[in-house]
């Protein structure tokens, strides 16, 4: 067992606003000079960071970076932990959940990326959402009701989401599902080992506490009916997920013991399924195959099963494993199979890390082409080819390559090639693609008053889903409430409001119609802010890259296990952050889009005419104005603005 080594930076860490070779000036038309000065003067433009618009369930990750790192301040007796859990918390109530499973495409979009690493906004979500449980933190409950009642459709992760949403604005809700416990994919699908099952029941917990009720064991579509749930609830939220797997479309794919992922997952969440075969082989490439492999792994292989313990029957719920058995089962050989190359998989890259450090070979490039079966009619071998893949036009197209087959020889094969929707009961739902058809606002097409979301719109992401249930929230709280439904912004996520922040200091506010000259006799804002939060996400190319120095990351102690430690190992592999990293990790934020206060305009500005705001006016995003008197636009405190937040403006 042993902790993943530091990265070592692959390319210098030197940045240089011009480049060898370069000899094209900037455009003068964008700086418009009159010898030495401009008639353009400073604008304070809040902008999306790229964290945001890469973040599916729409989080204010500036915000809450800006909290834990010290930028931001939190309302007089609130520690800066909870203040920050509850900006991030906004928008998804399962922090815990998600700073563990998410695979983190805001890490991805982090402008950071191009300086050397990006932040470990994962981690330090993972931190916050920890902190919460163990101070036992509780949403605040809603001072009125509004009478209006809401039936929720499956307590996934979308179903919990919309729950949430809805139950803080004083609205009714009731969730019904066809499960024993709450959670969906989260409970059902990731084994516990990645997502603790008291970590999950607390922040589900936290959201019942809201006033949620709850129904379970009850299937809309057969137990109950959806006109009976329309008649009965002021509006519906169908989060029906897609729960069924899809098996293998190849010869010999019926076989009993070629299963898919989601029963497969099933019984062993269940706690049913305690071992598997002694060779198991697992078909996919995304993140599921993996959970499986790993599963797998764990489980290892009872020498001289009796055929009540085959996987099969298990996962078919016609048995269940003693556990007195387990103490006998060995190591299985797993094998993970991808149409497309290793380096090329959909799976998140450190969870393939980890599955290869446990043995678990991963092959790339392979398509199955048959399933291989004994005279018994049970699977003894996946028959694979070389292949091509790709992406054309949304499709998968995989292209085998003629002789190039051979077999792998498998007890269980497990097909984690994707996922479909049951809509047994809901069949007029069906949009003829396997899906439920919607608008931007996740409401149902031809449907009064019925919205959706998660996986039955589009397989993704836990967090897509939680996205999809704060959207759908948003309309339906319109709806009941007699309101149309806006159009919903091209950058559809949480973000930064001054408005707010000054109204927690206790300053007047004020509302700005539009751009003015100088505003600094205004209670709206500093001169000339504007936010385009919702319409531009900001590139690096807006920062000045310069101000940041090499900070390496603050990582998560992850323990990786070989192959024999690996073996009944159920223990989670993911520590959090302890405060003063979480802290440090958040100050290598670059605060893309909004000022974090460095000071280098006021310091570099010549003609002194950028100042900082009086403390007893000044707040976040409201740190600096500027004399226009003074300004000669000579652009200084826009080049060294670290963050893009000044831009130059009021002459055009």
């Amino acid at each position: 067992m042993s902790a993943i080594p530091e990265n070592v930076p692959a390319r210098p860490l030197t940045f240089r606003r011009f480049k060898d070779g370069d000899h094209r000036p900037r455009a003068w038309q964008q700086e418009i000079f009159d010898a030495d000065h401009s008639h353009k003067c400073p604008t304070y433009v809040q902008s999306t960071p790229p964290c945001q618009g890469s973040c599916p369930s729409g989080e204010d990750i500036r915000g809450y970076l800006n909290i834990v790192r010290g930028i931001e301040k939190p309302p007089a007796g609130m520690a800066w932990q909870e203040y920050a859990w509850r900006r991030l918390t906004e928008a998804n109530p399962l922090p815990s959940v998600m700073g563990r499973v998410c695979p983190a495409p805001c890490e991805s979009g982090c402008n950071r990326n191009e300086l050397e690493d990006f932040v470990g906004i994962n981690s330090v979500e993972h931190f916050l959402g920890e902190w919460a449980i163990e101070h036992r933190l509780a949403f605040p409950k809603p001072a009125t009701s509004t009478g209006k009642k809401v039936a929720v459709v499956g307590g996934g992760p979308a179903g919990l989401s919309v729950a949430y949403q809805l139950a803080r604005k004083g609205h009714a809700v009731t969730i019904f599902d066809e499960r024993e416990h709450l959670g969906g994919m989260m409970r059902y699908g990731i084994p516990g080992f990645r997502t603790p099952r008291e970590v999950l029941d607390a922040e589900i917990q936290r959201i019942l506490d809201l006033g949620v009720q709850t129904r379970m064991n009850c299937r809309i579509g057969t137990d109950v009916t959806l006109e009976q749930l329309r008649a009965d609830h002021d509006a519906v939220f169908l989060g029906l997920g897609a729960q069924a797997g899809r098996p293998l479309a190849v010869e010999g794919g019926n076989a009993p013991n070629c299963v898919t992922a989601t029963a497969f997952l099933k019984a062993f969440n269940d706690g049913r399924m305690r071992h598997v075969g002694r060779r198991v082989v697992v078909v996919g490439g995304g993140d599921t195959s993996i959970d499986v492999a790993t599963v797998a792994r764990r489980l290892g292989h009872i020498e001289h099963a009796h055929e009540s313990d085959l996987p099969e029957r298990v996962i078919a719920g016609h048995a269940a494993h003693d556990a007195a058995s387990i103490s006998a089962r060995q190591g299985a050989e797993v094998t993970l199979t991808s149409v497309f190359p290793v380096d090329r998989m959909q799976a998140n890259r450190h969870e393939i890390e980890q599955a290869l450090a446990e043995g678990i070979a991963i092959r790339g490039g392979l398509v199955p082409v048959a399933v291989l079966r004994d005279g018994t009619g049970r699977a003894t071998a996946l028959r694979v080819a070389r292949c091509e893949a790709k992406m054309a036009g949304g499709r998968l197209e995989v292209k085998p390559i003629e002789g190039t087959e051979e077999d792998i020889e498998a007890d269980l094969i497990v097909s984690a090639i994707g996922q479909a929707v049951d809509f047994t009961g809901l069949e007029a739902l069906d949009n003829g693609k396997g899906g439920i058809a919607a608008d931007r606002n996740y409401q149902v097409q031809g449907q009064e008053r019925m919205f959706v979301g998660g996986d039955v719109v589009r397989p993704h992401l836990l967090t897509t889903a939680i996205g999809h249930g704060a959207i759908a929230a948003d309309g339906i709280h319109r709806v009941l409430a007699g309101e149309p439904i806006d159009k919903r912004p091209k950058i559809d996520v949480h973000g930064f409001d001054l408005m707010r922040k000054m109204v927690e200091k206790g300053l007047p506010t004020d509302t700005i119609q539009g751009p003015l000259r100088g505003t600094d006799r205004s209670a709206g804002a500093i001169h000339n802010y504007e936010n385009r939060s919702d319409r531009y996400v900001i590139p690096h190319t807006e920062l000045f890259l310069g101000h940041f120095q090499y900070t390496p990351r603050n990582r998560r102690k992850v323990l990786t296990l070989s192959k024999e430690e690996a073996l009944a190992n159920f223990e989670e592999r993911v520590l959090p952050l302890l405060e003063q990293q979480a802290q440090a990790e958040a100050k290598r934020c670059m605060s893309c889009g909004q000022c974090f206060e460095c000071d280098n305009c006021v310091v570099y500005c010549p003609q002194t005419a950028v100042f900082k705001v009086p403390k007893a006016k000044a707040t976040t995003g409201r740190y600096v104005d500027t004399d226009y008197a003074k300004c000669i636009g000579c652009h200084i405190c826009k080049d060294v603005c670290p963050t893009g937040y000044i831009q130059m403006g009021l002459g055009e």
